[in-house]
């Protein structure tokens, strides 16, 4: 039964993204969503016109809106932050999520350099 409610939480989720314009992408990231994050730490400008702080709580996601916050939870060993979307990417497949050097040393995978996530809308 509670994966029947999980599925029809996220059908009814992307259901209202694709109403609202939204994409199939970034209606399950805001019902939760597990996959692949790494790290970066330019200091050019974002996607959304800000300039990069390595050490700032920020990360890139190719769909969500810019300002968005999510709650990312490194799957190896339960570290969790909160982060702000304020970038385009990545632009590497097979990953979801780009996050700043701040952002990756709060989750403990600066040395790996990428991790296994789950990330859910705050």
């Amino acid at each position: 039964m509670k994966n029947l409610n999980q599925t029809a939480l996220v059908a009814v989720t992307i259901a209202a993204g694709l109403m609202v314009g939204a994409s199939a992408t970034s209606a399950t990231a805001a019902a939760g969503e597990c996959g692949r994050a790494s790290w970066y730490a330019l200091h050019s400008k974002t996607a959304s016109g800000e300039r990069m702080n390595p050490s700032a709580m920020t990360a890139a996601h190719r769909t969500l809106p810019f300002g968005t916050k999510l709650r990312v939870t490194n799957q190896h060993n339960g570290k969790s932050v909160i982060v702000r979307i304020n970038d385009r990417g990545p632009f590497i497949r097979g990953r979801m999520l780009d996050l700043s050097k701040g952002a990756a040393g709060q989750l403990g995978f600066i040395s790996s350099g990428q991790t296994a996530v789950c990330v859910a809308r705050v």
